[in-house]
């Protein structure tokens, strides 16, 4: 077994593999991104199953193996499975309705495979976003563990699908995440390559946009050249409240930090007519927005579309989609209608693999991508930035809840350089919690 909390393997790890050509499953590994040396067939009480054994290769022998071809080829045993409740305090409360949030109440899961190699997953709580609250989290994640607990090795595409009918659909979408991120940060500690190579090698870096709270002009205006200073270029705000007063809010952080751009989202505030007017007011107040987000209810398509175009052609802003956005059906419409120029996708709406479906939809339509988060610390973060950077498709990047934190309950992962998240890591999401087992 692998040390307490540890996120990587046992110093000799072996791993599982599916196919039914010897010869060109070890053609495929002889590329792949992580150092191989041969392959044997083993017996084990499952039955026999074809096993590789871990040696150094050179560097320059490496390259990106493939999610794709990962999960087609990739047994997972899971030898433990588990959620835990994940609590931490906030800097200060957030303004997400009422009443405010004060604390994350995540769930945050750990899973070990048979050779010694762990992953973590993160299931984010957020009433109205995700499950509805932590107890609910904590016992479908639990369902889910026990599943795999209780599974013969299976290959990794058959455990997430199966893990895609435990866990169905947008409300337990979170969950399914968590679960998901557990799972492949495993699998990826497994064959020693980090998540962002794995995700397509695009990059190892990644940089954000920062969230500012609801405060006074003046307190913004402190933030913003803080934030001005750390080396952020892009700042994010709430509104929809009183324009008026947001306006001073958002003319006082350009004053401190005139060259930023500016995301707002409105959390579908406005009816067509108000998100008209709201814009207007911006522009004649100096205040031209990069992206606008969701402006108006999510059910509103006619008006979603119409302020889009008024935006887009009037005053060269660009409209996000965040709650319009629940599923590929919603993805669809949007792209079909032209209802907007950017998706926003966050993990816990849709799962990873529910994620990757909704990015290649959205790759292959042209339509612009922002990821962003809901209430999670680095554990997730970690994830989704991995994935982001790997991928490198993304023009709008909001991963920025573990600013906001009070501590900082992960140990490794990322290391945070003002706005840059530098994947360091040779293996997985490379962050981990440290817990306890009395057994």
């Amino acid at each position: 077994m692998a040390p307490i909390g540890s996120a990587f393997c046992a110093a000799s790890p072996s791993f599982s593999l599916l196919s039914s050509n010897v010869k060109g499953l070890s053609r495929n590994y002889a590329n792949a991104n992580c150092p191989i040396s041969k392959i044997c067939v083993v017996h084990c009480s499952s039955g026999s199953k074809l096993v590789t054994e871990s040696t150094a290769s050179s560097t320059s022998e490496r390259t990106s193996f493939g999610f794709k071809n990962l999960t087609e080829t990739f047994w997972v045993d899971v030898q433990r499975a588990e959620g835990r409740p994940l609590n931490v305090q906030l800097n200060a409360p957030l303004i997400l309705g009422s009443p405010n949030l004060e604390k994350v109440e995540n769930v945050a899961i750990r899973i070990e495979l048979s050779n010694g190699c762990v992953g973590w997953g993160e299931v984010p709580v957020l009433p109205s976003v995700t499950a509805a609250n932590q107890t609910v989290a904590v016992a479908k994640a639990r369902e889910a563990c026990q599943f795999l607990l209780c599974s013969s090795p299976m290959v990794l595409n058959l455990a997430l699908n199966e893990i895609g009918g435990i866990l169905p659909g947008t409300e337990f979408a979170s969950v399914r995440a968590g679960v998901e991120m557990a799972l492949i940060d495993a699998v990826t500690n497994s064959i020693g390559v980090p998540l962002w190579r794995l995700f397509g090698g695009v990059s190892n870096n990644l940089t954000t946009a920062i969230t500012l709270p609801t405060v006074f002009p003046a307190e913004a205006s402190h933030l913003a050249s803080k934030y001005c200073q750390l080396g952020f270029k892009t700042l994010k705000l709430k509104i929809g409240k009183n324009i008026k007063e947001e306006i001073k809010l958002l003319q006082s952080i350009q004053a401190a930090h005139p060259t930023c751009s500016l995301i707002l989202d409105a959390n579908e505030e406005y009816t067509r007519r108000e998100a008209v007017q709201v814009l207007q007011e911006l522009h004649d107040s100096g205040i031209t927005p990069t992206l606008l987000e969701q402006p108006v209810h999510r059910e509103d398509w006619k008006a979603l579309g119409e302020v889009s175009k008024f935006a887009r052609q009037k005053y060269g802003i660009s409209i996000a989609v965040d709650e319009s956005c629940q599923s590929l059906d919603d993805v669809q419409r949007v792209i079909e209608g032209n209802f907007a120029d950017v998706i926003n996708i966050k993990l816990a709406k849709f799962g990873v693999m529910g994620a990757l479906e909704i990015i290649e939809l959205a790759r292959n339509s042209g339509v612009n991508l922002m990821i962003s988060s809901t209430i999670e610390t680095r554990l997730a973060t970690g994830f989704a930035a991995h994935l982001a950077a790997g991928l490198g498709c993304f023009q709008f990047v909001g991963l920025d809840m573990p600013f906001l934190l009070s501590e900082d309950p992960v140990i490794c992962g990322y290391e945070a350089s003002g706005p840059v998240y530098k994947f360091l890591n040779a293996r997985g999401q490379g962050g981990f919690l440290k817990w306890d087992f009395t057994s």
